[in-house]
């Protein structure tokens, strides 16, 4: 077992916090452990404090520095919520103070995965301790699921991928022994029994596959995925039945245990009004005219490569559209690849355009009036906050999750994306200025901005999200005996 000689410590509050096990009444203390990325730490975050709302005690698990750095939660509910800090193992090769993938680039990310795994004996004092009724964790920490049912715990995996990118994997046996080829994921694979264009490029893989070195990388994403699925009790996935019925239903076939969507997990405005980084930014949009506006963003973790940036900055120049763009040029301190735009390209678009290099509010930025569209990677998050805010989707994918979501909402006709070279990436500065136009401007884009407004009741449906949580709820309580 991999050890860690700093054990758990929780974060003090003035009022004690009463861990509840299970009662009479039905209440659960739940641990939920997300793996170290803000894409995921958050929508654990969001479900979290849905499970608190309905009076469940939940012990909220990441490292110090991402702890801190956690957007706060409502005032009513810091009794309910308790963060327990778990500090990092130290590994060579990761910078110091590196505590999350925004703080790395992507070539270092396999070292925090090694840092997580020593987390083991932490988790064991946590679970010997606090006695949860369930914890719920995700892929990277594959080891939990055995280590808890030692200690009477019962485990469940949410991922915060779609049930679309899970059935493409296939089952938790294909993921641990990994035999497809690059070829064979650029195809629909054996299990799936339904028709689909789903399916990744292979410029995808190859991004992918290039930030792992195989002499280092002892325990692949893909084993650590499928023995994740294949050591726990349930499966929780960020999606619902209305928008994914095929893959869900794929997915019961594929892993034989209880799989139960979460919901899409719309976003709430959090950002005050007078919060300065929103006021001027509001000031921007306000001058322009409603649905003008691309809103640009890659998520935290994608950082476009020195050729891709430049084709994106020559073709918003190239389609004259206002935008807002929030770009990540260096991931942490220890990134040394150097990202520039074009030579002049921020003179020639000033008024026009804003490139903004910090943290930007982004559901805020959206729900204006202003913003008419998304340029985006295919992260669920921004998917969803766009598609509940009504604003049409251009996709520009660089991952393998990406791919097969961006594939997916193409193929129902939900978004519109960039065309690119299936085998090196490449696209043209024209097709991102036509993407843009089309979905936009254009009368033949029209279908892509009423089905936008057509997904609003899919995706930010409250009551919708409401009842799968319900649902998630009434499982955990008929599931937990000890």
């Amino acid at each position: 077992m991999l050890g860690n000689t700093n054990k758990f410590n929780s974060i003090c509050s003035e009022a004690p916090f009463v861990v509840m096990a299970k009662n009479g009444d039905g209440n659960l203390h739940i641990a939920m452990l997300p793996w170290l990325a803000f894409g995921h730490i958050i929508p654990f975050l969001e479900l979290a404090k849905l499970m608190a709302i309905r009076g469940h005690k939940i012990s909220f698990l990441s490292t110090p520095r991402n702890i801190d750095r956690i957007p706060q939660i409502p005032k009513t509910l810091t009794s309910s919520i308790k963060f327990v800090k778990v500090d990092l193992t130290k590994v060579e090769n990761l910078p110091e103070n590196a505590e999350s993938t925004k703080d790395l680039p992507l070539n270092k990310v396999k070292y925090l995965k090694i840092a997580c795994d020593g987390f083991q004996e932490s988790v064991m004092d946590f679970l010997k301790t606090s006695s949860p009724d369930w914890i719920i964790f995700d892929f990277v920490t594959y080891w939990l699921g055995p280590l808890a049912a030692e200690h009477g715990v019962r485990t469940a995996f949410f991922s915060v991928f779609p049930a679309v990118f899970l059935g493409h994997t296939g089952s938790p046996e294909a993921l641990m022994h990994a035999n497809a080829t690059l070829e064979d994921l650029t195809k629909k694979r054996s299990w799936v029994t339904f028709e689909t264009d789903v399916r990744a490029s292979l410029f995808q893989l190859t991004n992918y596959l290039s930030s792992d070195d195989g002499n280092i990388v002892k325990v692949t994403d893909s084993y650590r995925l499928g023995a994740t699925i294949h050591g726990c009790d349930a499966v929780f996935v960020r999606t619902s039945l209305d928008f994914e019925p095929e893959w869900l239903n794929l997915l019961d076939q594929l892993y034989k245990k209880p799989v139960i969507p979460t919901g899409l997990l719309p976003a709430t405005t959090a950002a005050a009004e007078n919060d300065t980084s929103w006021q001027f930014t509001k000031e921007w949009l306000d001058k322009h005219e409603k649905g003008s506006v691309v809103y640009i963003a890659f998520g935290t973790e994608t950082k476009p490569s020195q050729y891709e940036l430049t084709q994106l900055a020559l073709g918003l120049e190239l389609c004259g559209l206002p935008f807002y763009w929030v770009l990540i040029d260096q991931r942490g301190s220890s990134d040394n690849e150097v990202i520039e735009l074009p030579n002049g390209f921020e003179e020639r678009t000033r008024g026009r355009g804003v490139v903004c290099r910090t943290w930007a509010p982004q559901f805020k930025i959206l729900n204006h009036d202003s913003v008419g569209g998304l340029l985006i990677h295919s992260g669920m998050s921004s998917v969803v906050e766009g598609f509940q805010l009504g604003k049409p989707l251009v996709l520009l994918p660089f991952m393998m999750d990406q791919g097969t979501i961006a594939t997916y909402l193409v193929e129902k006709k939900m978004a519109y994306m960039v065309h690119r070279d299936e085998m090196d990436g490449s696209f043209e500065p024209e097709s991102v200025a036509d993407s843009l136009s089309l979905v936009m401007v254009k009368e033949e884009g029209k279908v892509y901005r009423e089905k936008a407004k057509e997904m609003m009741a899919l995706f930010g449906d409250r009551d919708v999200q409401d009842k799968c949580v319900d649902d998630l709820v009434h499982f955990l309580q008929n599931s937990s005996s000890k």
